[in-house]
Parts: structure tokens; sequence; C-alpha cells
């Protein structure tokens, strides 16, 4: 399903550990890392979507996970040229997002990522919280960024402002000659 504007709509997964770190995917047959994502199925709320993609991509179902909050809204990115499929009778040039923080509540041994046909991920691992947003393929940097910005606050209620720590502002060096007027 693409919707009029060409995005597709979609969820994207943020799963925490106890102690603040998030899941961390390799892609199959790539060197890409990602959070786990997936399409909404026209019958389907971005919930269900979320609890359908979270199972065919890790594993694991709602009794291992609680939900500590959501976006309020789309979170949109636009594909690279590239991987733009312009033959396709409908354009898809992007994905439009709702993200989910969830709490782990298993083991590790709970992970299957090999449960479908055509598994998403082959490796995983526990990352910081912020890692993601430096490390994901650069067409994504600036959505991850957004989501973890939004679901930070969620995410240090449970970990504690140590483990999800506020990112430092990014301060720019002062112009030779500006006198700022109050």
């Amino acid at each position: 399903m693409i919707d009029p504007d060409g995005f597709r709509p979609n969820v994207g997964i943020v799963l925490m550990h106890e102690d603040g770190r998030v899941f961390w995917a390799r892609r199959v047959r790539r060197d890409g890392w990602q959070f786990p994502q997936g399409g909404i199925n026209t019958d389907e709320t971005p919930l269900e979507a979320m609890f359908r993609e979270l199972n065919e991509e890790t594993g694991l179902h709602a009794g291992q996970v609680e939900v500590l909050g959501s976006t309020p809204g789309w979170l949109r990115y636009r594909l690279p040229s590239h991987a733009v499929r312009r033959q396709e009778r409908l354009v898809c040039i992007g994905q439009k997002q709702v993200w989910f923080l969830l709490r782990f509540c298993g083991s590790d041994t709970d992970f299957r990522l090999d449960l479908t046909d055509s598994p998403e991920f082959d490796d995983w691992r526990w990352v910081d919280f912020w890692y993601p947003q430096e490390h994901v393929v650069p067409f994504k940097r600036g959505v991850y960024a957004r989501a973890l910005a939004h679901l930070a606050p969620f995410a240090r209620a449970v970990a504690g402002l140590a483990a999800v720590p506020i990112p430092q502002q990014c301060t720019l060096p002062p112009i030779p000659g500006f006198v700022r007027r109050s």
C-alpha cells in the first residue's frame, strides 16, 4: 500500500533492554544494521503491524515485551533515487512510520531470526540507546534521530538518565565581529 504522496505506511521498532541498550540487527546479505521495521497491511492498525513485524523479524511475541511509548504521528524518510522502483504501478518514494519503544522482558535466547522463509536479519547485538542514529544508513539518520528523541523520555523513565543521556546540543563557534543584541 502506497499513500497518494508516494510513502509506504510502516512501523519502526526500538526494542530496549532494561539497562537502556537497544536491539540492533544486521540485514541478511548486507553489511547494513538497523532497527526492525515493516509495512502496515491494509487490515492492520500500526500496533497490530508492530507485533506482527516483531514476531517475523525477531521471533518475539507480545508477552515478551511491554509497549512504553510511540511517536504521535508519521515520521517520513525518502529513499535514495537508486532505490526507488519506478517500474511499479504505484511508485514508492519513501516510508512513513509510526515508531514504538518496547521494553524487552525476556531472555536473549528468546530471539529467533529464522522464523520466516525470508529472514530480514542474520545477526544482532545490544547497543547504546543513541548509537543507531549515527550508524544506520545515511538516508534513515534523520528519521532515527527524530524517533529516538521522541522515545527517549519513555526510555529514561525505565533505564534512567545515565543509560539514556540527554544529547549535547551542537554549539557553533562564535562568528568574529558578531555581537548578539538582547
